[in-house]
């Protein structure tokens, strides 16, 4: 009986105790590193915990007058400025600045070079952090498989083994779906405006999960602050589930005029990735036409079963400006 409760005791001893909110880093301050900054600095169960974003030191000491200000507008949020390079940094110097926080999430993934993520992750385990929340904001690569015509997506199943593999560091995956904004990139092709043209990818009534950088935000923020019983887990959020053939009306709704439509099946696709093999965006064309892992029921999201409201493509396209 005294070695079980002995042994009951040191594993008490060993659970942090933590009074307010976590200490948390972000990784990048792009688009969503922004948007999560923001989140949390406004989230109303925030109880101090320090924030802070991991930059380049080039960037925290830059004379650049956008970057400046970006970075000013980072300091007026209540954030320190942090710097690390997560593409030539070592797994030890990453490691020595990650151990300073309890929660870590990464909004840096794009241009990275790859290996970065593992790198990362690595990193992460080694100095032993409390809570991470990788960068995984998009689709279900568990679903999507190894071998997809994004190359870049077998990383993410990487990152996804080693934390399964270990139960030191808790972590939480956050299913995205399409950030809404990249809808509207004529690259991708689901939306180009210039050229009033709507397409389908793979099939006009297959579905596509869809959510806004500010909304990542939030619930990223709620996730950090309300955690509740999601840990060593994949979530799900989305502002809206819908079909390429609902996406084509109330585009068509809210601009109205001519449109032309047209369908990039895989088979169309995978012509087009001959002639450009290494084209980024035609890679993850061919994903969202493939249509696994790329969309989930409403009621299967956190923010729904939470009652958080976020924002749909309708409203979405209320907010965007006209165009000619």
């Amino acid at each position: 009986m005294f070695s079980i409760l002995r042994m009951r005791s040191t594993i008490i001893n060993r659970i942090p105790i933590m009074s307010g909110s976590p200490s948390i880093l972000i990784l990048g301050a792009g688009e969503l590193g922004t948007a999560v900054l923001e989140a949390l600095s406004a989230h109303p169960k925030r109880t101090g915990g320090k924030l802070a974003v991991l930059l380049r030191q080039s960037t925290i000491a830059t004379q650049d007058s956008a970057k400046k200000a970006q970075n000013e507008r980072i300091q007026s949020l209540g954030a320190e400025l942090v710097p690390g390079d997560l593409a030539n940094d070592s797994i030890s110097q990453l490691a020595e600045v990650f151990a300073r926080y309890h929660t870590i999430i990464s909004c840096s993934g794009f241009g990275l070079p790859a290996g970065t993520q593992i790198k990362i992750t690595q990193a992460i385990l080694e100095a032993g952090v409390q809570r991470y929340i990788p960068w995984q904001w998009g689709i279900d690569y568990d679903v999507v498989g190894t071998g997809s015509a994004q190359d870049l997506f077998d990383e993410q199943l990487r990152v996804r083994a080693l934390l399964r593999g270990q139960s030191k560091t808790g972590w939480v995956i956050v299913s995205t779906g399409l950030f809404m904004s990249f809808l509207f990139l004529p690259e991708f092709g689901v939306v180009d405006l210039k050229a009033r043209t709507l397409r389908a990818l793979g099939k006009w009534d297959a579905e596509l999960s869809l959510t806004t950088s500010k909304d990542i935000g939030r619930m990223a923020a709620e996730i950090a602050y309300e955690p509740g019983d999601v840990s060593h887990q994949v979530v799900y959020i989305a502002g809206d589930t819908v079909t390429y053939e609902k996406v084509a009306g109330l585009v068509e709704k809210r601009f109205g005029g001519q449109w032309t439509k047209e369908l990039w099946d895989e088979e169309t696709l995978s012509g087009k990735l001959r002639e450009k093999p290494g084209d980024g965006m035609i890679k993850y064309a061919s994903v969202w036409a493939a249509g696994r892992g790329v969309a989930w029921d409403m009621e299967k999201t956190i923010n729904a079963q939470r009652g958080i409201e976020l924002q749909g493509l309708e409203s979405y396209l209320k907010d965007m400006p006209g165009f000619k």
